[in-house]
């Protein structure tokens, strides 16, 4: 009888061992790669386009284009202006009322002049001598017609001048107490409100004038340049095309089931095709209803594929002009990054 080669089931037996080892190792990096997949949430969307048509409050001509089509701008920069010159004649125009206004209400609260005011006394003085003369010559006429050296014509001649000096007295009193007490309060109330709208008149002329030169309202890049200098604009009329570079919002969709995981304030990685970085970002907005109207009656499929619209703002310190409007980019949401791991939100 033969005795067993003991040295071939050693090595047997080890390469068995073997074998289990290196199967055991790749189910386990396949699991864990597997569990790795399902921690991270994919979503797809495109880097938001973000335009600003650019034009003028004011109708005129315009006078100077600063820029060209892909130039950047700052917030503030004149890029446009129109010939200002019809705008400022409209201002000194209106200046010119706000003082006639003013020396008017000015006036009015003063009241009359000192001189004015003893022109009226004196005039009164005069009203009363006279009529104070017209009195004693009617009495005197009356004694007469009594003893027949006066007609009765002359008698009548001389109550009406007496009554006329009497009216005439009281007339140059009227006056003079006009003249001390000053104008009407109501008088007053009316040259103020024809001042406010001299002031309003100006300050709409200051605001055109201002208008005059138009200004970007952000950083951004232009995009088109639609007038040239000597056009003739209407107002609203459409002069650049701003394309607005930052913040850089990504819009992107996420499905019903996996509403559950993202949260305002999540932090997401962002990554286009065109290059191998990765920019930071966080969830700044999602929306409360969903983008397509379900039916009245829906089964458990088409409940899957309802999609939620979400807006991710990349942080500034990561954007870069490589990340261009319109651009579509993929979306990792990390497990660690989900509702439970927020702190804050944008």
């Amino acid at each position: 009888m033969t005795t067993p080669n003991t040295p071939t089931k050693r090595t047997r037996w080890l390469m068995i061992a073997v074998v289990i080892l290196v199967a055991g190792g790749g189910l386990a990096f396949w699991l864990l790669r597997d569990h790795g997949k399902e921690d991270s949430l994919h979503l797809y969307g495109n880097i938001d386009i973000r335009e600003v048509q650019l034009a003028f409050r004011q109708p005129g001509r315009v006078m100077q284009m600063a820029f060209d089509e892909g130039d950047t701008v700052s917030a503030g920069t004149r890029l446009a202006t129109l010939d200002a010159q019809p705008y400022r004649e409209a201002l000194a125009a209106a200046q010119a009322q706000v003082q006639v206004a003013q020396a008017e209400l000015a006036k009015l609260r003063r009241g009359l002049r000192p001189q004015e005011i003893t022109q009226a006394r004196e005039a009164l003085r005069q009203a009363q001598a006279l009529a104070t003369e017209t009195e004693r010559n009617f009495q005197r006429q009356s004694r007469l017609l009594a003893s027949g050296a006066s007609s009765q014509r002359t008698v009548d001649t001389a109550r009406l001048a007496r009554d006329q000096a009497t009216a005439g007295a009281e007339a140059a009193k009227a006056a003079l107490s006009q003249a001390s007490e000053g104008f009407r309060k109501e008088d007053i109330a009316a040259a103020e409100a024809r001042l406010a709208a001299a002031q309003a008149a100006a300050a709409q002329a200051t605001t055109a004038l201002a208008d005059t030169e138009l200004v970007a309202p952000s950083d951004g890049t232009v995009i088109a340049r639609v007038r040239e200098p000597g056009s003739m604009v209407a107002s609203q009329s459409t002069v650049y095309s701003l394309s607005l570079d930052k913040p850089v919002y990504v819009r992107a969709y996420v499905g019903e089931p996996d509403l559950g995981r993202i949260a305002p304030g999540t932090v997401v990685h962002v990554k286009s095709d065109s290059s191998d970085k990765v920019y930071r970002g966080q969830i700044g907005f999602i929306s409360p209803r969903a983008e397509f109207t379900p039916k009245t009656v829906e089964t458990t499929d088409l409940r899957t594929d309802l999609v939620y619209r979400l807006r991710i703002v990349i942080d500034e310190a990561d954007s870069d002009t490589a990340l261009r409007q319109g651009m579509p980019v993929t979306i990792t949401v990390d497990a660690q990054s989900g509702p439970a791991a927020q702190t804050g939100k944008r």
